[in-house]
């Protein structure tokens, strides 16, 4: 059996819908929230590949490096601000953040 690109672009949107999914269904937890954007835009990069490497294209390929590049730093500074606002709050609670309201 070979994979053709309806293979990959299934699975790109069966991830996509689970990244959603986990965002609409779990709007409390802060890292769950980081983790679902995490999910959607690695399956974004996985549908840039396989159209890339369908059409014979490196450009979309380049242009996933650069996607993870800025993924890798929002994910620093999301974690980054997550432990501050624990350390302030004592929860990662979404609907706490109101409190930090001067």
């Amino acid at each position: 059996m070979t994979l053709t690109l309806s293979h990959y672009l299934v699975l790109g949107a069966i991830l996509f819908a689970i990244g959603v999914f986990g965002i609409f269904l779990n709007r409390r937890n802060l890292l769950v929230l980081l983790m679902s954007i995490e999910l959607i835009l690695l399956s974004v990069n996985m549908n840039f590949v396989a159209f890339s490497s369908w059409s014979g294209d490196l450009t979309g390929q380049v242009f996933v490096f650069f996607i993870l590049t800025v993924a890798a730093a929002e994910a620093a500074i999301g974690l980054a601000i997550m432990v501050l606002l624990f350390r302030s709050l004592n929860t990662i609670d979404v609907e706490e953040l109101d409190r930090l309201k001067g």
